[in-house]
């Protein structure tokens, strides 16, 4: 059983150079509907992190990490919000000053 981190640090090696491989060959265009889609996926970060608080583990440190957890999804998943909806009002057009109405 002592290969067990060796395998674990392999997937972490896998998943980030496979991660940035991705993203690097995403274009300029899709950005903006990535990030939105990785926000809604990182929704169900919130529902692992209630299940952890809410799981009633044998101490008090088990409730106040999970309570942790919820909060810094919440904020993670809001803040991604918050920024892909400030990256799609980049693109809106503003009303000419110029033009008669």
């Amino acid at each position: 059983m002592e290969l067990v981190p060796v395998y674990l640090a392999f997937i972490l090696v896998l998943a980030i150079f496979l991660g940035f491989e991705l993203i690097s060959k995403v274009p300029a265009t899709l950005h903006t509907p990535l990030m939105s889609g990785a926000n809604a996926i990182s929704g169900i970060t919130i529902v692992g992190a209630l299940l952890a608080a809410g799981a009633g583990g044998p101490s008090w440190l088990t409730t106040l990490l999970g309570s942790l957890a919820v909060f810094f999804a919440t904020v993670n998943v809001v803040g991604g919000y918050l920024v892909t909806d400030r990256m799609l009002g980049m693109f809106k057009r503003r009303p000419d000053p110029d033009a008669k109405q």
